[in-house]
């Protein structure tokens, strides 16, 4: 049967480009998207700024009436008050967020977040409105131990078990190996598979198939135009989180027509 969920093609800025730079970005995307006739009914493309450059993407999407959506890197878990450098979901919410990327292995790694304050960053963003992407993926010596695909399927159950139906079906999972992402090695196709299917498999044994079906998968990791259309013609792979990828315009708009006409064969 052919997945009826909606290919995303999410980029991921990092700390990269100022809010100038961010409105130009989007400015010739779009451009490139348009000139291709890209069907955005089919496929959503989204990106993420940092917060600096949230108002500007923001002010464009919605003065030039743009069919790109975006989201926030992070997020507080907390609401208000004296918490310094925090931003709140709300305060991202009202900034026209569709999304909010959680756990990403940057954040766990540098700052750190545990799986509690993630679970708690889920929460918070899905009790504003807007869809948490939840990151996960092994280390190498994860998958040196062969336990790659229970070690992602942990790092979600460890955040859906505080869910019900309605909340897990809004939840989009990024599967990102750690060892792959801005190292240029990459997952095979069936690799990416295999993570996305046993994540899918999780899902509908906890929640039934509805939400399973619902839940898109994406694959992150040295995701390039080279590599695209193989990843996302698997059947449990729905889309992709591009990091370096998603500093060219070009490329992050070759990667996008691929998913669009890949997916499109599923």
């Amino acid at each position: 049967m052919p997945s009826q969920r909606r290919p995303l093609v999410a980029g991921n800025w990092k700390m990269n480009f100022d809010h100038l730079e961010a409105t130009y970005f989007v400015q010739k995307l779009v451009w490139l998207l348009r000139d291709a006739h890209f069907d955005f009914k089919r496929c959503e493309v989204a990106l993420f700024p940092s917060f600096t450059s949230l108002r500007s993407v923001q002010v464009l999407v919605e003065a030039d009436k743009l069919k790109i959506t975006y989201g926030a890197q992070s997020v507080s878990v907390t609401t208000q008050g004296a918490f310094t450098g925090d931003v709140s979901a709300d305060m991202i919410a009202h900034l026209g967020c569709s999304y909010v990327i959680v756990g990403h292995s940057e954040r766990r790694k540098y700052h750190p977040e545990d799986d509690a304050n993630i679970v708690d960053q889920v929460r918070a963003v899905l009790a504003a409105g807007m869809q948490p992407i939840l990151c996960v993926g092994e280390s190498f010596e994860e998958r040196r131990q062969g336990i790659e695909l229970d070690f992602a399927v942990g790092q979600v159950r460890d955040v859906t078990r505080d869910l019900n139906d309605e909340q897990a079906a809004k939840l989009i999972v990024a599967y990102e190996p750690v060892w792959a992402i801005g190292t240029g090695m990459v997952a095979t196709p069936q690799s990416a598979q295999d993570a996305a299917k046993a994540i899918r498999d999780d899902l509908g044994a906890t929640f039934g198939q509805g939400v399973a079906d619902a839940v898109r998968i994406l694959y992150g990791g040295s995701v390039t135009s080279k590599n695209a259309a193989e990843m996302i013609a698997e059947p449990d792979v729905d889309g992709f989180l591009i990091g370096g990828a998603a500093l060219d315009a070009e490329e992050l708009c070759t990667i996008a027509r691929l998913a669009l006409k890949t997916s499109a064969r599923k």
